[in-house]
């Protein structure tokens, strides 16, 4: 998901992303005799429809609230979830069956038709949906996607009967059904589509959880959801519902979990790495995650273009001390990145010819500054935009400290209040500066880390990077029904982001999380968030 979606997906994504205004859930309607969860998160980026949705505060709430084809477990495992069967022969061509059984929680039965519509009003340039991309494997998707569409519709999407629809792709792509579980392929009601502005700020699902009425998302302050009574699919609650309570802080969120008033806290901030396994005994994780925190530098910024701007992105990439940050503030809870996915994904390799420009290296940052100075000489100021809602000043002035020292130029972070502002700006394409970014797995692939990320016109490609030899290997890749030669050209797709560098990886989150004495059973999943529907009140 997200941080892009972090910021991280997000994601983004996304990933630690606070937002506004403090809450404590001491005043929740969620306490533990309840049976409801009181789950730390922020305020979501846009209204809660699920392909215009590509941060990870929307998309927890969306994943609460709605099912797909598939789901994932824990440890990235997929299941059926309203499918089934995925059925095909020749990796191209797909008949997908739905469950008997299913509605949404207005009572209306999830269909065919739900996929087909949602899917073609998520793909369809007019409607601006920022995880369009996503149907791009689509055939028929580049007619609708278009910036001026020739077909409403895309054609490789058909409707066979109440249960039964197909799927023509592209180009064979075995591995497209295990995406089918991610926020962007979920069904949507009929009524959707009569007011879709209107459904993001009270969306009805499919899933597990359901708005606990109208008025449940207070904005800025929680979203409030309870049990679907009709729901029986895979991710059946424990509890009575999942409350999510906005914070403008991590210090403000550890400090209520360590009172006892929220119940569970994905990410603890700075200040309590060195402590939180002691302050919360038996009651934390830290664990790797499908998650990577990087920093986009766009193309378009001065110097940053062409050969020039490709060396001073190398240069101030191996001006970065990851080590010494990660060590520090971080304390082990992050690792240095050595590539742009994750060691949580099958494929990762720390063995890619190019991985050497993430490594500190202050000679071979200045002699590739230099090299850009003699194409044409540096002026301002190098900056770094955060949101200061979410823990990132500490880092962020640690590695513009370490620039700055190692390159002898003026390199500084740039605050925004909330997550919200800076992704705005980052959706937009209006931002002056470099800034945080990062990506939490969507689905448990390394192509979803980067074909969103940096294919041209990737739903979270904020800094516009286009390179047709990685959209060309990406391609591929995902074409091959040979696994091990599917991996060569992902790996290969790598080799030339590492040269480029459109983001900067910094590293990988683990996920260290802890929870309250109110509550037990708590998982942090296979992408660093919790299991929420897991989770028992004690």
């Amino acid at each position: 998901m997200r941080i892009s979606r972090i910021a991280t997906g997000a994601v983004a994504l996304g990933m630690t992303a606070v937002l506004i205004t403090a809450c404590s859930s001491g005043d929740s309607s969620g306490g533990s005799s309840s049976g409801v969860v009181n789950a730390w998160a922020g305020e979501p980026q846009n209204p809660l429809i699920p392909t215009n949705t590509s941060e990870n505060m929307g998309g927890r709430v969306l994943d609460s609230l709605f099912s797909g084809l598939v789901s994932y477990t824990a440890d990235g495992g997929t299941e059926n979830e309203v499918a089934e069967s995925i059925e095909s022969t020749d990796g191209q061509n797909f008949t997908v069956k739905l469950k008997d059984g299913w509605t949404f929680t207005d009572g209306t039965p999830v269909t065919a038709k739900s996929f087909v519509d949602a899917w073609n009003y998520g793909a369809l340039s007019t409607n601006a949906q920022l995880q369009a991309s996503f149907f791009d494997p689509i055939k028929g998707y580049d007619e609708v996607a278009a910036e001026v569409p020739t077909a409403q519709t895309m054609s490789g999407l058909k409707v066979v009967d109440d249960s039964t629809f197909t799927i023509e792709l592209k180009q064979p792509e075995s591995a497209f059904p295990d995406r089918l579980g991610f926020t962007a392929y979920y069904p949507l009601p009929e009524v959707a589509f009569k007011d879709m502005t209107a459904f993001g700020e009270n969306p009805i699902g499919n899933g597990p959880y359901k708005l606990d009425g109208t008025g449940a998302w207070q904005h800025n302050v929680r979203i409030d959801t309870v049990v679907n009574p009709d729901y029986n699919g895979n991710r059946k609650p424990k509890n009575a519902g999942v409350d999510f309570i906005m914070y403008n802080s991590l210090d403000t969120a550890y400090t209520d979990l360590l009172a006892n008033n929220v119940d569970v806290l994905d990410q603890v901030p700075p200040s309590a790495v060195t402590t939180f396994e002691s302050d919360l005994p038996g009651r934390t994780v830290n664990q790797p995650s499908a998650t990577i925190e990087t920093f986009t530098i766009p193309g378009r910024l001065p110097h940053f273009s062409g050969e020039e701007g490709m060396l001073r992105r190398q240069a101030i990439s191996m001006a970065i001390n990851r080590d010494q940050i990660t060590q520090q503030i971080f304390n082990k809870t992050r690792t240095p990145a050595l590539d742009f996915t994750s060691p949580a994904i099958k494929g990762w390799n720390d063995s890619l010819t190019g991985n050497g420009n993430l490594k500190f290296d202050p000679e071979a940052a200045k002699a590739a500054w230099a090299k850009a100075d003699a194409i044409a000489p540096w002026t301002g100021s190098f900056e770094i935009a955060y949101n200061s809602d979410g823990g990132h000043q500490e880092w962020v002035d640690a590695t513009a400290n370490s620039i700055r020292n190692t390159l002898g130029i003026d390199a500084k972070g740039k605050q925004y209040a909330t997550f919200a502002q800076i992704r705005t700006e980052a959706t937009n394409r209006t931002i002056q500066s470099s800034f945080r970014s990062g990506w939490q797995g969507d689905y448990p692939q390394q192509y979803g880390f980067l074909a969103q990320n940096y294919q041209t016109g990737g739903s979270s490609n904020d800094g516009e990077y286009s390179n047709p030899e990685f959209d060309r290997l990406l391609r591929e890749s995902a074409g091959q029904t040979d696994q091990a030669k599917a991996q060569e050209l992902l790996d290969q797709a790598q080799e030339v982001l590492l040269k480029d560098l459109p983001a900067v990886p910094t590293w990988y989150r683990n996920a260290a999380s802890g929870w309250s004495e109110n509550v037990s059973n708590v998982t942090i999943s296979w992408n660093g968030v919790p299991v929420y529907e897991d989770i028992e009140k004690n």
